[in-house]
């Protein structure tokens, strides 16, 4: 195990993948940040796992335009103030639009954004690059 210079408990590659997969079975909500001349851009998001890939919904606009074709972060944590625990894990990769024709195989695989009107664009964000920290809360 490896603590970093704050103290907090740096997670393997695998860990950090399950807790990946963990969230988005529970229907966490997730971020993702895209650059833009004017200024970077985050935003939340519901998302999904799915080969090596976060998959996630959008709607039209700055973020989707931004994110398409493009090297994006995303970032997932939780926080249990009952067990004095949190952790996050950062992705940062490829975003690739699926076409409307390749919808997720599975139910649990289409993530399901909790807006009235969800949009319709289905972003890959491949996992070029995982990182992960697990700490207790102040």
């Amino acid at each position: 195990m490896w603590i970093d210079q704050r103290g907090s408990e740096v997670l393997a590659i695998p860990e950090c993948l399950q807790l990946l997969v963990e969230a988005a079975k529970k229907g966490a909500i997730g971020r993702i940040a895209v650059s833009q001349e004017q200024a970077p851009i985050v935003h939340p998001v519901n998302f999904a796992c799915r080969d090596h890939q976060v998959l996630v919904r959008l709607g039209p606009g700055l973020t989707v335009d931004a994110a398409e074709e493009g090297l994006i972060a995303f970032e997932v944590d939780q926080v249990d103030r009952d067990t004095a625990t949190a952790w996050n894990v950062l992705v940062r990769g490829l975003a690739t639009p699926l076409p409307e024709s390749e919808p997720p195989d599975e139910a649990h695989l289409d993530p399901a954004p909790l807006v009235p009107e969800p949009g319709e664009k289905l972003l890959a964000i491949r996992i070029d690059v995982v990182t992960g920290r697990r700490f207790e809360p102040r």
